[in-house]
């Protein structure tokens, strides 16, 4: 699986957004590195899972939609007239 890597400006929304997360919630103030660094370790041990599970949910979907084009491509045939 390949790294997952946020772009700057998701990187620095996502630290800012974790910062007013653990404030609001726990009175905790983590911010600048301490947030970016807490973010970091989020993505590289959380972030396959989330990854792994819209993958899966990416192949379901597909799946589904795959039996539905073969299913309308089954409605397509037809009965062919015996030759005499």
């Amino acid at each position: 699986m390949p790294k997952i890597e946020l772009t700057k400006q998701v990187r620095e929304d996502a630290a800012r957004a974790l910062s007013r997360y653990l404030k609001a919630e726990l009175d905790l103030d983590v911010t600048g590195f301490d947030a970016v660094f807490l973010l970091d370790f989020v993505t590289e041990h959380l972030g396959p899972h989330f990854y792994n599970q819209a993958l899966a949910d990416a192949q379901a979907l597909l799946g589904k939609k795959m039996d539905e084009m073969g299913e309308a491509i089954w409605q397509l045939e037809q009965t062919p007239s015996k030759i005499r």
